[in-house]
């Protein structure tokens, strides 16, 4: 969803226009909504996982090439859903080989876009993190440098984009092999002898940040989770209400398929960020835009306030949309994360 901008529709308030995209932020803060949630929740996820890790191979680091040479910068295979090749791009302070462990920070990537080139995204390790910018299977062509990570898995009928690919039924859902591989990243990060196994966080951007949700949730040993206006939180909510896409694919989906309905957010009740957060507990820092139109704050303040985490924090940007807080975010994330290592 990166290289987007967010669409914003006037409500008049007190009798003044205002372009806020949802409600007020008091309301938001208090925003409790219930969410379905699947008696085997937990279950489906468990089978889910340990068939990838039984499925694994060894992960393969391969120097990328690159004119940059202050900085390591590696090209990562690892085992994701179903044993499948997931990429990324593996990027460290030169010294690493040489010194203490790091604490590494695992990223995912917006809608649409891939991990791009060798390079693109240095802050992380300049900052002194391992960072780790894993691939989103089967995108990376609607923004950025591009992806290199196939998804060798069909659909039943779709809609335009991923979000309806497989959703008739859980096992099928795309954002199952998704979520998964996040969970593989870490799992394979955690393993590097130059990266401290317990000091692994997980980051990313708008459905990046719905991705580090779910690894947060499904992966106990994550350090801390960082999702900046997180995508992908209560579904139901969203289709309803999102004036902008991707949400508008199911919208669309179910315009055409009437009967699926239930099916559908039956479906999606097993990938939502809210069931997600019930599930967190590691420190969290996450963001939101008031003036949204793609990711709606209600949706984003629908998880937070969710968290089982007793360490948790938001920042709020009032006038930004979709962007967020971009670098000034960054920089928050940087102070608040060294704090707590």
């Amino acid at each position: 969803m990166q290289g987007q901008s967010a669409k914003r529709f006037d409500e008049v308030r007190y009798g003044v226009p205002v372009a806020l995209t949802d409600l007020p932020l008091d309301d938001l803060r208090t925003f409790r909504p219930d969410v379905a949630e699947p008696d085997d929740f937990d279950a489906f996820w468990r089978r889910t996982i340990d068939e990838a890790r039984a499925l694994s191979s060894p992960p393969t680091l391969t120097p990328a090439e690159t004119p940059i040479d202050q900085l390591v910068i590696e090209d990562l295979i690892f085992s994701g859903f179903g044993g499948e090749p997931i990429r990324a791009w593996v990027t460290r302070p030169r010294d690493a080989a040489d010194a203490a462990p790091r604490p590494a920070v695992v990223e995912f990537i917006g809608y649409g876009g891939g991990r791009g080139i060798a390079g693109e995204r240095l802050q992380w390790a300049a900052a002194g993190y391992v960072h780790v910018l894993m691939d989103t299977r089967g995108q990376g062509s609607n923004w950025g440098s591009g992806g290199d990570t196939p998804d060798p898995h069909g659909s039943d009928s779709a809609s335009t984009g991923f979000m309806t690919r497989g959703i008739s039924r859980p096992d099928e859902y795309y954002y199952r092999r998704v979520f998964t591989d996040a969970v593989r990243a870490v799992d394979t990060v955690r393993e590097f002898d130059f990266v401290d196994g317990n000091r692994v966080s997980v980051t990313g951007s708008s459905q990046g940040g719905g991705i580090s949700l779910a690894a947060a949730a499904l992966h106990p040993d994550v350090f801390a989770v960082m999702p900046d206006v997180p995508f992908l939180c209560h579904f139901r909510w969203s289709v309803d209400r999102t004036p902008d896409h991707p949400y508008r694919e199911i919208e669309r989906y179910l315009a055409v398929h009437r009967n699926r309905v239930d099916d559908v957010f039956r479906t999606l009740s097993y990938f939502d960020g809210v069931n997600f957060a019930r599930r967190i507990r590691m420190p969290a820092l996450f963001s939101v835009a008031l003036m949204d139109g793609i990711v709606l704050p209600s949706s984003v303040f629908a998880a937070y306030n969710r968290l089982a985490s007793t360490d948790a924090e938001i920042e709020v940007y009032p006038y930004n949309g979709h962007e967020s807080g971009q670098t000034e975010q960054w920089l928050r994330q940087t102070r608040w994360l060294a704090e707590r290592i």
